[in-house]
């Protein structure tokens, strides 16, 4: 049962969240930042470990460390929070991080991330000061209608791999922004990160269809190739020349503007497009092209009843491809614009509203 408390003393909440080539962490009192860290990680000091979760042990000791330099005991936090990784299929919400969990996220079973290090991490942590570790709308968020599921062929099943955290973030504030409620709107949500693009149509609060952004589908992203000619993927993996690990590396790390560019660092990628680099140029205008494909699909995913077209990451602080995108878009519902991503913050209420008893905590 969910109590609610009028008053709540302060609490600190620490928050853990890997990417690729940085673990992020932030300290929030409550739910005001008071401490905000970006560890980078080089490709040199990775090619060290084999595999992703080889990495836990080197990252944690680097958060600690941090925390300690800036005079921040362990001991003083009251919850710890990670990243969302990739589990098992679950329902949107927050889920107290056990050992079965910590099993899933060691053994990668629904695919090898950074994101499955943020619990392990955080859950070591918790287990270290005697305190819970929870994580909140993971990847694996699933609201998939039926017919969403189904692909082609009964041996492929679709799955939901998405930007969950964010997507219901930023519907949420909408809502609210506009006075009505994230359940009682229908709307599409565009989310282009670092890693991959993901698109969805959220019905009445349930996201009932979704490009699959890790290894799935979609438009390509910085690093991932998104939806690929079959014929030519299926010659590819039997040609020989290339490992299953290859082909998955291709998809997942080695696609997208770095395989077209040959760099997935943004910084790079947007001088390359200030000097007018044509090849960068057409890059550009592509992926804002697949993007509004995939926006527009789900005007029939949703029967033509749109409220609001949501659009997220940095990428839309470029004004170039912003309105690449909103002359084809623009027609479909009003746009709202969260150019800046802030998980921390999401993850931050929820651990202010499990400690405040404001809602109901999930088993794994």
């Amino acid at each position: 049962m969910i109590q609610t408390q009028s008053r709540m003393i302060a609490q600190n909440i620490l928050i853990i969240y890997p990417e690729t080539h940085k673990t992020r962490i932030a300290v929030y009192l409550n739910t005001e930042p008071i401490f905000l860290k970006t560890i980078r990680h080089s490709d040199e000091d990775l090619s060290a470990f084999e595999d992703i979760s080889s990495q836990k042990e080197y990252r944690k000791k680097l958060v600690i460390e941090e925390l300690d330099k800036n005079h921040y005991s362990l001991k003083k936090f009251d919850i710890v929070m990670g990243r969302s990784g990739m589990v098992k299929p679950v329902s949107q919400g927050v889920f107290k991080i056990n050992p079965q969990m910590i099993k899933d996220l060691e053994g990668g079973l629904m695919g090898e991330h950074a994101t499955n290090l943020g619990g392990q991490i955080a859950y070591d942590i918790a287990q270290q000061i005697g305190k819970e570790a929870y994580m909140a709308n993971p990847v694996v968020v699933d609201e998939l209608s039926d017919v969403a599921r189904l692909t082609g062929h009964p041996k492929f099943v679709r799955k939901s791999v998405f930007h969950a955290l964010n997507h219901k973030h930023v519907s949420s504030k909408y809502a609210k922004a506009i006075n009505k409620k994230y359940e009682d709107l229908n709307l599409i949500v565009c989310h282009i990160g670092s890693g991959g693009v993901s698109i969805g149509a959220h019905r009445k609060g349930r996201v009932i269809d979704v490009n699959q952004a890790f290894d799935g589908g979609g438009p390509f992203s910085i690093t991932r190739t998104g939806t690929l000619p079959v014929g030519q993927l299926v010659d590819l993996c039997f040609s020989g020349d290339y490992t299953q690990k290859e082909v998955v590396d291709m998809l997942t790390k080695k696609g997208g503007y770095s395989a077209y560019l040959g760099t997935d660092d943004i910084e790079k990628i947007n001088q390359m497009l200030a000097s007018g680099d044509e090849n960068a140029k057409l890059v550009s205008y592509a992926l804002s092209y697949q993007v509004s494909k995939e926006i527009a699909s789900h005007v029939a995913t949703l029967e033509g009843n749109v409220d609001a077209v949501i659009l997220t990451g940095i990428i839309f602080d470029s004004e170039q491809f912003l309105e690449n995108v909103k002359k084809r878009i623009s027609s479909i519902a009003p746009i709202a614009l969260f150019p800046s991503v802030n998980d921390f913050e999401a993850l931050a209420q929820f651990a202010y509203q499990v400690l405040s008893g404001e809602v109901e905590v999930m088993e794994y």
